[in-house]
Order: structure tokens, then C-alpha cells, then sequence
């Protein structure tokens, strides 16, 4: 997949390097989820009948973080892991559209003239609560009637699971709210995590649980602070582990900041300064504060065995 960052207005090399027919989905897609999919799925398909390129066009920063509105609290899929799952969906171009200020208050004509007609999108596929240009003002019906008889349209319906709809916003509930199985499901992948292993307090080695301590690559969603069965890729494999995700109250008070330590299961290496990816695989416990050191290793020690029956594979 070839990866293409756009500003407006479009350089003149931009269009001559990336112009032609193609098909294009649109949208945000934080998550990559399985509305995102269906949606991203009909692009490739669609390209692959008439023989032409499939696109997907993405904003970045994500909108909400530049406008400082709503409830942004990180993403769900920074832009490397949104990268790579599209590449998984068969998307031959990624467009990286440079979100600003100035860029948020371009009209839905100057959008679809300037950018999407310039690249020669022949078919836009977004879904049905698609909106774009200053305040929202265009809807898919809109970019429809602004691509004439330039560029189709076509609008997906709402992804359902099990009646409820598929969505950022749910998964983003889902995740704080410490119901990591319903996140999950709606992403239909495990959520993940990227950071490098950095130094920690060693507190973790002291009492016999070795922790990878990690900061973050990007700026994540945050889940619920607690433990977790995790598997981490580190070093070429993956490997089972526990992690504690929060501000260790047993130690400390008055952290706002959490940290994410990972101890891995049957794992003894030297991995300070590399990089690990952790998907969360299940949610064992909330975080809590223990009266005394010898509580505190007899459950990590229950928390290491559970998430060894976690992640175990099936007999």
C-alpha cells in the first residue's frame, strides 16, 4: 500500500503523481472497526470489478483533537496501526489529508472540486452519517450532488452486531468502562497498544513480578485502569503476559498519570529501549489498593495464574 500526505490545496506534483480513475472510501475510520470495514471492503471490491485503484482518504490530526470539541481523548487507532490494518483490507493508496484550522473551515465544494476531482476519485464510498466540509455542512447526499457526473456515490449503511450499532464512540465507552470483551467484539480484534520499554521503579522485579514498563508511541484511548491478560510482541514473537494498567495506589498517591507495566509470562531478556506491541485480551480485575506488600504479591500471583487459563490455547 503506498502512503500519500495531502495538503490543500493539492500541489500540482501531487496531481500528476497520484491522478486517475480510482476508488476512494472516506471517512475518519479511528478504529478501523467493523462498520469502518464494510465500508472500506466496498471500495476494494468495487475497484477490483472495474479494475482501478482503491483509495481511502483519512484526516490527520484526528478533527476533534485540532478543534478541541467533543469528547477526544486519544485514538483508538493512531495513524501507524491505522497503516497497517488497511494494507490487511487490500487498500492499494492511503491519502494522509493534513486536518488544520484552515483546512476545518474549507466548504464541501471546494473539497470535492479541489481535492477528490483533482485525484480523479470516479466513486466516493462513505457511510451513511458521513459529513464534511466547514461545520459539517456537507452529507453524503451533498457530495453526491457535487460530483455531477464526475464522481458517484455510494452510502453504506450502518454496521449492526447483534442490533446495536457499530461505532467509534461505542468502542471508546466500551474500553473505559472496563468491558474489554464488548470493545473487542465491536472491533472484531483485540485492542493494541504500542510503546517502547522504558525504565521503570524496579519495583516489580523486587517482589519477584519483572515488569516491561512502557510509554506509549502515540496518543492512545486509554482503557480502564486495572489488569489484563495481554499478549505482547516483542523481539520477533509473541509472548502471554499480565498487565497492570493504572497508578500502583499501593505504592503511591496522588498519580494522575497511569502507567502500563507488562510482566511476561515465562520471559527473561534484556528488552529495555525496544519496541512492543500488547493486545488486550481479557479483563481480569480493577485496580485496588492492598493493605500490605504480602497481599499484593499473593494476588498478582492469582493474576498471573488467571491470565495464564486466559491465554492458554484450547486442548
Amino acid at each position: 500500500m503506498k502512503t500519500v500526505h495531502l495538503t490543500y490545496p493539492l500541489s500540482a506534483g501531487i496531481i500528476r503523481e497520484n491522478a486517475g480513475p480510482q476508488i476512494a472510501a472516506i471517512g475518519q475510520f479511528d478504529g478501523v472497526h467493523q462498520g469502518h470495514a464494510s465500508v472500506i471492503g466496498s471500495a476494494v471490491r468495487l475497484a477490483g470489478e472495474q479494475g482501478v485503484p482503491s483509495a481511502v482518504m483519512t484526516f490527520h490530526p484526528h478533527p476533534k483533537d485540532v478543534m478541541k470539541k467533543g469528547n477526544y481523548e486519544g485514538n483508538l487507532t493512531p495513524l501507524l496501526e491505522k497503516q497497517e490494518l488497511l494494507a490487511e483490507l487490500g487498500v492499494d493508496i492511503l491519502y494522509v489529508v493534513e486536518f488544520s484550522e484552515a483546512f476545518s473551515k474549507l466548504s464541501p465544494q471546494a473539497f470535492v472540486e479541489g481535492m477528490l476531482l483533482q485525484l480523479g476519485v470516479r466513486t466516493a464510498i462513505v457511510g451513511f452519517d458521513f459529513r464534511f466540509g466547514h461545520k459539517g455542512a456537507g452529507d453524503a447526499n451533498m457530495l453526491r450532488q457535487l460530483g455531477g457526473g464526475n464522481m458517484n456515490v455510494e452510502i453504506i449503511p450502518p454496521f449492526e452486531r447483534e442490533g446495536e450499532k457499530v461505532s467509534s464512540s461505542s468502542i471508546r465507552k466500551a474500553l473505559q468502562s472496563g468491558e474489554l470483551d464488548e470493545a473487542n467484539r465491536l472491533l472484531g480484534r483485540p485492542y493494541r497498544l504500542r510503546g517502547v520499554v522504558v525504565d521503570g521503579d524496579k519495583r516489580g522485579k523486587s517482589i519477584g513480578f519483572p515488569t516491561a514498563n512502557l510509554r506509549l508511541l502515540d496518543r492512545y484511548v486509554v482503557p480502564a485502569k486495572g489488569v489484563y491478560a495481554v499478549r505482547s510482541f516483542i523481539e520477533g514473537e509473541w509472548v502471554p503476559g499480565v498487565m497492570n494498567l493504572g497508578v500502583k495506589p499501593t505504592f503511591q498517591e496522588n498519580v494522575a498519570a497511569p502507567s502500563f507495566e507488562v510482566h511476561l509470562l515465562d520471559f527473561d531478556r534484556d528488552i529495555y529501549g525496544k519496541q512492543m506491541t500488547v493486545d488486550l485480551i481479557s479483563y481480569i480485575r480493577a485496580e485496588r489498593k492492598f493493605p500490605s506488600i504480602q497481599e499484593l504479591i499473593a494476588q498478582i500471583q492469582a493474576d498471573t495464574e488467571t491470565a495464564e487459563k486466559i491465554l492458554s490455547p484450547s486442548p
